[in-house]
């Protein structure tokens, strides 16, 4: 991973917003309604809009860039395409989840998660990698997208063993870790295919924050702590045999607009996510639940050899962040950390799911403006 050793570089977690034709192309095909044409230009579509993200990445700031994960109909849901053992289930408006901010005020749900939707199939059998054609189409796309001599590092977008069983359910292995450590099994060939190809690989594991008011809501905290090492420990099974530079984790408590009273506290779980074996972790560090835990930092003892890359932009308000306050929050991690080992981005994803977009596209892209000339501010400050 690229370290800001002359200046503050800047990345954010990988998902963007699709060109709206092509997020309705990703839903039809997510209800199997699409019909012959359009099945013969989807890929056409996926690969021009990878080309336009990856442009406008580069024209913003960003210095660490995805593919947006055009191709995608969800950051996590989207592993049910590429894994063998799971049948076939509905697509419910909302995603089909219980989340316990959201219950606590009736009604909320509906309009915090309008536009979710993605079928949530149950696995019924043995759980083996088949998606190596669809990855390999989605590392095409992105390396001709990139060009021949990038100026930029790429990094591909991949769900962590917990997240995919956070949202598909098990009903063939015999224990929850079972069915983890099969999952874990499975992407393995996915992380391992990522960064083979040059690629840095991002874990995407909001299952070590987000699930906690989800997945775990009837434990209490040290049972929460528990599976969150467990969870931890399906990641570090998973990559194993990839150099852990290569790789970054990224945690969160969804991206969706609601009252987050439910999140798990950053310095409950941060000695648990701090046993990663990958190098990067990406956290929250902007919105309004979370902003101020850049404080778990001053007593805390983070490993030499890890990058954090704290979110400086909230990725759910619609206000666009001033690139003075970008600023701030990136020099006071610095100080905490040593600017090199910090590397700006986003709390999360702007469309982590195809039909789902917590702001507006062009508030996006002004966002990711934003940041980079945060960092350009920062830089100045840090290398007087």
């Amino acid at each position: 991973m690229r370290r800001s050793t002359e200046r503050i570089l800047t990345t954010h977690v990988g998902s963007l917003p699709r060109p709206g034709e092509l997020a309705e192309m990703i839903l039809a095909r997510e209800n199997h309604a699409l019909d012959a044409a359009a099945v013969e230009a989807l890929p056409a579509a996926i690969a021009a809009a990878v080309a336009v993200t990856v442009r406008t990445q580069i024209e913003n700031g960003v210095d660490v860039v995805s593919d947006g994960e055009m191709s995608k109909i969800g950051y996590a849901t989207y592993a049910k395409e590429r894994l063998s053992g799971f049948k076939e289930a509905p697509v419910p408006e909302g995603g089909g989840l219980s989340i316990a901010d959201l219950d606590d005020y009736p009604g909320m749900a509906q309009s915090s998660l309008a536009g979710l939707a993605t079928a949530t199939p149950t696995c019924v059998g043995e759980v083996t990698y088949t998606g190596r054609a669809e990855l390999q189409t989605d590392m095409d796309n992105f390396r001709a997208a990139l060009g021949t001599e990038p100026t930029v590092e790429p990094f591909l977008n991949a769900a962590s063993p917990g997240v995919i069983a956070l949202y598909l359910p098990n009903e063939h292995y015999a224990t929850p870790d079972d069915y983890l450590f099969a999952l874990a099994e499975a992407m393995r060939e996915e992380y391992q295919a990522i960064t083979d190809a040059g690629f840095i690989l991002q874990i995407d594991a909001p299952d070590l924050a987000m699930g906690r008011h989800i997945l775990y809501t009837h434990l209490d905290l040290a049972g929460f702590q528990r599976r969150a090492a467990v969870h931890v420990e399906a990641i570090n099974h998973a990559v194993r045999d990839i150099d852990p530079d290569r790789i970054r984790v990224h945690l969160c408590y969804g991206n969706y607009q609601g009252p987050h009273h439910r999140d798990v506290e950053l310095r409950d779980i941060i000695a648990t996510v701090l046993q990663l074996r990958p190098h990067g972790l990406v956290l929250e560090a902007a919105n309004h639940r979370h902003a101020h835990e850049w404080r778990v930092f001053e007593d805390l003892t983070v490993p030499e050899d890890k990058v954090i890359m704290p979110g400086v932009i909230d990725t759910s308000s619609v206000y666009v962040e001033h690139p003075e306050l970008v600023a701030d929050r990136i020099v006071q991690f610095a100080s905490l950390l040593g600017r090199e080992r910090v590397l700006p981005a986003t709390d999360c994803g702007f469309a982590s799911f195809a039909t789902f977009l917590a702001v507006d596209p062009a508030l996006a892209w002004a966002k990711l403006n934003a940041l980079a000339a945060g960092a350009r501010l920062a830089t100045e400050r840090l290398w007087p």
